[in-house]
Formats: C-alpha cells, sequence, structure tokens
C-alpha cells in the first residue's frame, strides 16, 4: 500500500555558490504519494517541427541563473515564450520583463497544472538548496533536491519535455580524480548537495534509457558574477573578493592561497546552458557532460587583480568546514567531450574575467594603467 505524508513548514533562506541561485522554499500540507510512470507511455519530446519556438518554463527562477537565463531565451525565443517560476515574490524589474508565475516544486498538482495551461516543452530545473545550507538543513534539502526533483522528472516524462537540469563540481568526491576530472569516474560526494545530484544525474539518465525523456545536464564549475551578492558557498570568495578589493582594498580569504578550483563567468554558462539544450539529440554521446572555462587558485585571482588594483591586500582565515569541501572537489574539469559533440568553446578566460567583473562593479576610478 503507498504511504502518503503530509507535512506543513515554512523555510526561507538564501543560497550562492557553485549553482549561484537564491531560494526559499515554503510547504504547506503537500502529500507526498508514490506515482508509476508506465513503461508504454511513449514519451518522446517536442520536436521544433511542431512549434515554432519552444515553451520555457524555469523553476528557481529567482536565483542568479534563472533570471539571466531567461534573458538570454527571451531574446531567442520572444519574451512571452519564457516563464519564470519561484514561490517568492519577484523584484518589480524581473515581474515587469516578462511572464512569472508562482510554483511550488513540493506540488506536484501545481507543476502539472503550470505545463499543460501553459504548454511548456522546454523545462530548465533550477530550484535546489545548495552546499554548505544543505548541510546545515539535511531534511529540507533532501526534500527539495531528491523530492522536488521527482515531480519534475515525471511531469517531465509524462508530458514528453526536454529537461535540464544543473549539475555541480560537488557531484564528485575525494576519490573521484581531480586535475582532471573526466565525466565518467568514481563519484563519492560527501555532501548532501552532492549525493543529490548524482541522484539527478542517474535518474535523468534512467528516465532517458527507459521512458524516452530528453533529458540534460551540465556539471557546472564555480559560477562568478557581479549582479549578485555572494552568500556563503564554497566557490563564493572568488565574487566576494571583486566587491571587497573596490570597496575597502582588502579581502580575507577562507580558502588556503593554493586551493584550485574550476570556474566559469556567468555568460559563459548560460550560452552553453542554451547550446546544450539547442544542440540536437543525435549528437549527445552522453546525457551529463562537464563543462569547464578556467582553473585558478585564491593566490593566481589575487595576482591578477593586483595588475588592475595594486594595492589590494589579501590576508587568509582557513574555515575548516569549506576547505574540506574544496579540497574534496575537482582541481579541474575535463569538457572534451562536451567540446567535440557539440561544439562547447568558453570566451572567458582569467584576466577577461577580473576586466569583466571590476567594469561590473565600477571600479573604473579605481584601476591603475596596465602597461
Amino acid at each position: 500500500m503507498a504511504r502518503a505524508l503530509s507535512k506543513s513548514v515554512r523555510y526561507t533562506f538564501r543560497t550562492h555558490g557553485c549553482g549561484c541561485e537564491s531560494l526559499s522554499v515554503s510547504v504547506r500540507s503537500i502529500t507526498f504519494s508514490p506515482r508509476q510512470v508506465t513503461s508504454d507511455a511513449g514519451f518522446h519530446s517536442v520536436s521544433f517541427s511542431e512549434t515554432d519556438h519552444p515553451k520555457v518554463l524555469i523553476t528557481g527562477g529567482l536565483g542568479q541563473l534563472g533570471v539571466g537565463l531567461a534573458k538570454m531565451l527571451r531574446r531567442q525565443f520572444g519574451k512571452n515564450n519564457v516563464i519564470l517560476s519561484d514561490i517568492r515574490k519577484p523584484p518589480s524589474d524581473v515581474y515587469h520583463n516578462g511572464p512569472f508565475i508562482y510554483s511550488d516544486i513540493l506540488d506536484y498538482k501545481n507543476l502539472r497544472e503550470i505545463v499543460v495551461n501553459n504548454r511548456i516543452t522546454w523545462l530548465v530545473h533550477y530550484s535546489a538548496l545548495l552546499s554548505a545550507v544543505g548541510e546545515a538543513n539535511v531534511s529540507l534539502a533532501r526534500d527539495v533536491n531528491i523530492t522536488g526533483l521527482h515531480n519534475i522528472l515525471d511531469i517531465a516524462a509524462e508530458h514528453g519535455l526536454r529537461l535540464f537540469v544543473p549539475s555541480t563540481i560537488g557531484a564528485f568526491g575525494p576519490s573521484s580524480p581531480r586535475n582532471p576530472t573526466p565525466d565518467l569516474c568514481i563519484q563519492r560526494p560527501r555532501t548532501i548537495y552532492g549525493v543529490s545530484k548524482v541522484h539527478a544525474e542517474l535518474m535523468g539518465e534512467y528516465y532517458h534509457h527507459r521512458y524516452g525523456l530528453d533529458f540534460r545536464c551540465l556539471r557546472y564549475p564555480g559560477i562568478i558574477s557581479a549582479d549578485s551578492q555572494p552568500g556563503g558557498g564554497t566557490t563564493d570568495y572568488a565574487v566576494q573578493i571583486f566587491h571587497d578589493a573596490v570597496k575597502t582594498g582588502k579581502f580575507e580569504c577562507n580558502l588556503r592561497p593554493d586551493t584550485r578550483l574550476p570556474m566559469m563567468y556567468i555568460t559563459d554558462c548560460l550560452r552553453a546552458t542554451l547550446e546544450m539544450m539547442e544542440a540536437p539529440a543525435e549528437v549527445l554521446s552522453m546525457r551529463t557532460y562537464n563543462i569547464n572555462a578556467m582553473s585558478f587558485t585564491p593566490e593566481e585571482l589575487a595576482h591578477e587583480l593586483r595588475k588592475l588594483l595594486p594595492g589590494l591586500e589579501v590576508s587568509y582565515h582557513i574555515d575548516p568546514v569549506r576547505q574540506a569541501i574544496a579540497d574534496s572537489w575537482p582541481m579541474n574539469f575535463d569538457d572534451s567531450n562536451a567540446r567535440k559533440d557539440w561544439s562547447w568553446k568558453h570566451d572567458y578566460d582569467l584576466p577577461e574575467l577580473v576586466q569583466t567583473m571590476l567594469n561590473f562593479i565600477g571600479s573604473d576610478s579605481r584601476i591603475a594603467s596596465a602597461n
């Protein structure tokens, strides 16, 4: 007999790390019960011959990546073809820039109604609890990252959607090869966030092979952007250093100076996501790919910053929790399969990243002439 579980809770939190997302979760009297997808349902994605443009739903849309991806997709497919969704009230600029709808990923019926009523063909699932916050609330991370994912998978399969779910460098662990880390290797992460992302990768691939679901996944490195404040994630030092450098000329790093991690500027990340979603299914040799742009240490980032802000002072006060997480993550991603299969190519290396971040933050008055 199926066993249902009801709970009435409310959580609010902000996260920002690898995955770069802010998220609030409110769950009121939600009933969880197992659902079965029949093997003879004949699920297939809607092809572009059937519709002029995809109709896209983005969950967790008020996070950094969701808002940025919506802007890019709306330029490509038209404003009304991309719907942002979240459970928080959107800022006025987001609300007026295109369709926004309330969506709770733990409410299966609500999600299903949104997909049906808006004739959704692509679903981008950004809702997740990230690494540091997930460790502080494992039960909530399990609900959001795993139960929520199961809702998304069932709805995507039932309605023949093309589904994108991001993964992360956190999906690897200390037993994985770290420099470089290939697409296929041992994955034994030690955070609930990492465990839930390995689960998402495997469940997505299972649904693809079992039901024909057009599941697509990219393992994001640390994502760097200037248009949102860092929120305590393991890779967030690479954002915070720019804000502190411009504001005070001093920065205290919570990782060792030689801690190497893969990183990417947000524009490259969003473009990779769009290119992966647009890639013809026949060119994809796998359903989950690493993507990478650059790999650097705090010391190397500070050195590059000092070329433009020579007075920058950097000190180190190691956070043992974040350091342990960073030491279990890849130092560099091998993304050769993405480059071969669907011609992935990044635009931003470390010098371009530093210049772009400083320009965006508005530090022109403090930037020295680089000779």
